[in-house]
Parts: structure tokens; C-alpha cells; sequence
């Protein structure tokens, strides 16, 4: 039985696809506190308060791997806003979901860090191991997904249990909805939301020289299978994500021409929120040499899926 904490999220929902593929039994455990939750046939599912100790232990029985994708998360402006939350109950679900698996006995903890835990690199691409010589993230989320990573090691070391720490790089597909205010959401769905509005000129946050390395969700949850099924991930991390940089502006560009617009492409930078790292480029070499993973969704097909999704479940409600 795989257990999938936040299986309902957009990571999760296409790692819970995946899984049911390939014949998996799986539980899926969320509390559902998003509106874009989305529930599918073909699982177990436990609507649960991860932080709440007793309840996920009870969750957590008869399981033998945990993917633990649950976390409090959003664009940079719910960074901003939830600081303190971010904080607070992300490492309330560390604790009471792996005292559970080291009570329950699992075979492995698979958890699901983030690439924001190189907010402070200056070496680009980054690889696994600068994790232990820059500089800790700056943001409340950043920082979260590192002690996550830390949980793994502190629980491996004094409670015996094994795991695999993953870390996308920028996440983007369908099923991940649009913020209902600047920032709430990450770039991709924020930027096809204000291009299908019609917003004119395009807003972009800070200096416009922001580069990030965008991997499809399909890519990362198939990334995250072979390292959950891999020997060669016990005890191991990964990035899993491309060195294709993009910019900001190109990124938006691109968007506006694969909407179709009958304008110009016009921008405008507004001012941007105080920390919006700059630069974040993965070192993915060590998944492709111990996994045999690497990306294979091109950007731009992946980009017209997103555009279609939202502009099918979202932009008759918007016009209304």
C-alpha cells in the first residue's frame, strides 16, 4: 500500500495517476483545504488533518511507503502573507507523519522538498550536494522544505528509517489552478489567467530578469515512481528538473503568442515582492545517472496543455 500525503494536490494528483497505472494499491491522505482539490476512482482516500498526531497515525496504518507531497504551499505572495503559518504547520506535519511511519514500520519516507531550498545558491546549475554549504533559504517556505529534508536524515539516523528526498524545479501542467490574487498561484497559471483576461499591458513582477528551469508535472511524478521503486534512492537526493533556463519575459511572451491574442504583446513591470529569487538552476545529472530519469515533455506542448485546461475550466467563469 502506498500512502500519498496531499494526494489530491497538483503534484499529487499525477503521482496518484501514475501509481494507479501501474497497478499500485494506493491511500491517499488530504485534508482537502484547497478548492482546486481534486478526488479520482481507483483509490483509498482519508480526508485527515496531517498535523494532528493521532489522527495520521491511525491514517497511516497498513502502509508501507509514504510519498509525502503534503505542505502548505502557493505562489510567492502566499510566502509573503503565511509566514509564520508556512512555518508552523508544515513542521507539524513532518513530525506527526514520520513519528507514524516509524511507528507503522514503512519501508521508506519519499519526501517531496522543493527546489526553494537553494534560494541562497550562487553556483549555477546546483547540484545535490550545495544543499550543506550555502547559505540557509531566506523565506518561511524555503526553509520549511529544507527541515523537511532534515527530518529525513534526523529520523533515518536515530529512528532506522529510510528515505528519498525529491526536489522539483518549477512545476508546471494542467490541474494547477490560478490564484485569485497576483502571486497566490506560480507564474505559469498566473500569467495564462491575466492573458486570457485581457490584461494590457501584461503585468510582470520585479526587474523582468528572472530565470527559472520549468519541468512538466508529469516528468516530476514519473521521476518521483522510479526513485520510490529504485534500491539506489535509499537514503539518496535528487533534483529532478531541466537546465533549460527561461526568462521571464520570454516565458510570457510565449504564453500570449500560444493564446492567440488579436493584440499586441505589450508588458509592464510592476514592482515585485521582497524576496523573488532570481535564478535557480538544477543539477539533474544525478538522476539521470542513478535513475535513468530525465524530462521528456517539451515546454511549449506542455504550455499549451495549461492554456487549454484553464481556458476550459476557468475562463467562462471569469467572463460571467
Amino acid at each position: 500500500m502506498i500512502l500519498v500525503t496531499g494526494g489530491c494536490g497538483f503534484i499529487g494528483t499525477e503521482v496518484v495517476r501514475q501509481l494507479l497505472e501501474r497497478g499500485y494499491a494506493v491511500r491517499v491522505l488530504d485534508d482537502l483545504s484547497k478548492p482546486e482539490s481534486t478526488r479520482q476512482e481507483g483509490y483509498e482516500f482519508v480526508q485527515v488533518d496531517l498535523t494532528d498526531p493521532a489522527a495520521t497515525l491511525d491514517a497511516f496504518a497498513g502502509g508501507h511507503i509514504c510519498i509525502n507531497l503534503a505542505a502548505k504551499i502557493g505562489g510567492i505572495g502566499y510566502f509573503h502573507r503565511f509566514p509564520a503559518t508556512i512555518l508552523s504547520e508544515n513542521n507539524k506535519l513532518y513530525s506527526a507523519t514520520f513519528e507514524a511511519a516509524v511507528r507503522h514500520n514503512l519501508r521508506r519516507m519519499v519526501y517531496i522538498s522543493s527546489s526553494m531550498v537553494f534560494e541562497s545558491a550562487s553556483r549555477f546549475p546546483s547540484a545535490e550536494d550545495a544543499v550543506t554549504s550555502i547559505p540557509p533559504p531566506i523565506t518561511s517556505y524555503g526553509f520549511s522544505k529544507l527541515s523537511g529534508e532534515w527530518y529525513c536524515r534526523a529520523f533515518s539516523a536515530e529512528r532506522g528509517l529510510p528515505y528519498t528526498i525529491m526536489r522539483p524545479f518549477n512545476a508546471y501542467g494542467m490541474n494547477e489552478a490560478p490564484g485569485n490574487e497576483v502571486g497566490y498561484a506560480h507564474v505559469i497559471p498566473d500569467l495564462v489567467k491575466k492573458v486570457l483576461e485581457g490584461q494590457d499591458p501584461l503585468e510582470l513582477l520585479g526587474s523582468g530578469e528572472q530565470t527559472r528551469c520549468f519541468t512538466h508535472v508529469r516528468d516530476i511524478a514519473r521521476g518521483i515512481i522510479m526513485a520510490m521503486e529504485s534500491e539506489r534512492a535509499v537514503n539518496e537526493d535528487f533534483n529532478l528538473g531541466t537546465s533549460q533556463e527561461v526568462r521571464i519575459p520570454d516565458l510570457a511572451r510565449t504564453i500570449f503568442e500560444l493564446c492567440h491574442t488579436d493584440r499586441p504583446f505589450r508588458v509592464r513591470f510592476v514592482e515585485g515582492f521582497e524576496h523573488d529569487i532570481q535564478r535557480r538552476v538544477p543539477d539533474a545529472s544525478k538522476a539521470k545517472r542513478l535513475l535513468g530519469w530525465e524530462p521528456e515533455v517539451p515546454f511549449e506542448r506542455g504550455l499549451s496543455e495549461v492554456i487549454d485546461w484553464i481556458r476550459t475550466r476557468y475562463l467562462e467563469k471569469w467572463d460571467g
